[in-house]
């Protein structure tokens, strides 16, 4: 059976409209209230707006605490990341207390073998990369 032009023309309408609406709501899954998706592995300076007061280490354990947690294990325990400032090695999280978010372009954590290709060797725990802002 045939479909006159004008109902076929309707029936494809319909059809995009509705994987418009489908593919529209597949994408805002794990977005933040306001819409925009959330990157589990980096702060935006968007994300960092309500948090100017705070340091880098009190924002990612509000923002993102997952990235603080040791992972891997080796002999004397598990492997805690490592945080980076503008490239240079600071060694432990902790270190992060002393940057200002008001500082801070943006933030990433790598995991092992992301901060082993970008840095070198030693980052069984992965790494925290902080960028600050060129003033």
């Amino acid at each position: 059976m045939r479909h006159p032009r004008s109902i076929r023309t309707a029936m494809l309408l319909l059809a995009i409209a509705m994987a418009g609406a489908l593919s529209a709501c597949a994408t805002g899954a794990g977005g933040s209230s306001d819409g925009t998706r959330r990157s589990a592995n980096r702060i935006t300076l968007e994300e960092l707006a309500d948090y100017t007061t705070l340091s880098a280490l009190d924002a990612i354990r509000r923002l993102r605490p997952r990235w603080l947690q040791a992972r891997g294990s080796t002999a004397g325990g598990a492997n805690e990341p490592v945080a980076i400032l503008d490239g240079a090695r600071l060694g432990s999280p902790d270190a992060l207390s002393s940057v200002s978010v008001s500082d801070i372009s943006e933030m990433q954590f790598l995991n092992a073998r992301d901060a082993t290709l970008r840095f070198g060797t030693n980052f069984p725990g992965g790494a925290i990369e902080v960028r600050t802002r060129v003033r």
